[in-house]
């Protein structure tokens, strides 16, 4: 991973925005010598998020499971019924 500090970023955002298009490689930014940010591609950072409400919906599922909210598949398609017309 590509590491910039926040001086270069500023003096230099055009060059490293068309690496990191070109890379698609994130560019860690630090603020005196810590890091303070990642700088993603746009694309890369849709697709992380679209990848974490996946996660989040299997995580709500387990959760109901784990504490009994659950239907049979008859229950749960007369349910959906409403919606499937």
């Amino acid at each position: 991973m590509k590491v910039e500090l926040v001086t270069t970023l500023k003096r230099q955002a055009t060059k490293i925005l068309a690496e990191l298009h070109q890379s698609k490689e994130p560019v860690l930014i630090t603020e005196h010598g810590q890091p303070s940010a990642y700088l993603v591609d746009v694309e890369d950072y849709e697709f992380m998020q679209s990848r974490m409400r996946i996660l989040e919906g299997i995580a709500r599922g387990e959760k109901a499971i784990a504490e009994g909210n659950i239907m049979s598949n008859d229950a749960a398609k007369e349910r959906m019924a409403k919606w499937l017309k």
